[in-house]
């Protein structure tokens, strides 16, 4: 069915469509990125935390900038005390990334086991269609989650490079498929008025 929006989805996937190069060049380059990561482990994890705590550095500075923009509201306080922890704590695991791995990782276990608890319980109780898929979600969820609390700390020094790493694959691998569909979709431009006289 066409509609009003129809002539600009077609435009945009013509244009993704001369571009299907960019986007195989992107996915080769992220499997690179990811199978290197997973060769190099522990030392993918150091960079992830030291990535997360510039991050972490990062918005706690421009937290500051927008308290003292709008400092006459009545949550400048909690605004400036998130944005000193931010700094501080961005800052700690900067100076100390494997203590930084260490604490990501923890945090990484706690979330995966609460998260593999619930959904566990929430398909045992609402039993819906396909339930059985959200309960085996749960559970190797909530293995995770307890394999990196029973794995601690020696966890901390490759699971977020691992997981860096496998992210990174699959992500590439999705460019790749993309840029492939891309390329085998047939050319929306319409055809010139003297090539349609020629045609018939």
């Amino acid at each position: 069915m066409v509609t009003p929006a129809t002539p600009f989805v077609l435009g945009t996937l013509e244009e993704f469509r001369h571009r299907w190069g960019w986007f195989l060049a992107l996915g080769i380059v992220l499997i690179f990125l990811g199978t290197f990561a997973l060769f190099v482990v522990p030392a993918a994890t150091v960079a992830t935390v030291m990535v997360l705590g510039w991050l972490m550095i990062f918005s706690g500075v421009v937290e500051a900038v927008h308290a003292f923009r709008v400092q006459r509201w009545g949550g400048f306080f909690l605004h400036m005390i998130g944005a000193v922890l931010g700094v501080l704590v961005g800052l700690l695991v900067v100076t100390h990334p494997v203590a930084g791995a260490l604490a990501w990782t923890l945090l990484f276990a706690s979330f995966f086991t609460v998260i593999g608890v619930f959904r566990l319980i929430a398909a045992a109780r609402l039993k819906f269609e396909n339930w059985g898929w959200a309960a085996f979600d749960g559970a190797v969820t909530l293995a995770l989650g307890i394999m990196l609390w029973i794995g601690w700390p020696w966890s901390g020094f490759w699971f977020l490079g691992l997981a860096v790493g496998i992210t990174l694959i699959l992500r590439g691998w999705s460019y790749v498929m993309m840029a492939i569909a891309l390329r085998s979709l047939p050319s929306l431009a319409a055809p010139a008025p003297g090539e349609v006289r020629r045609a018939a």
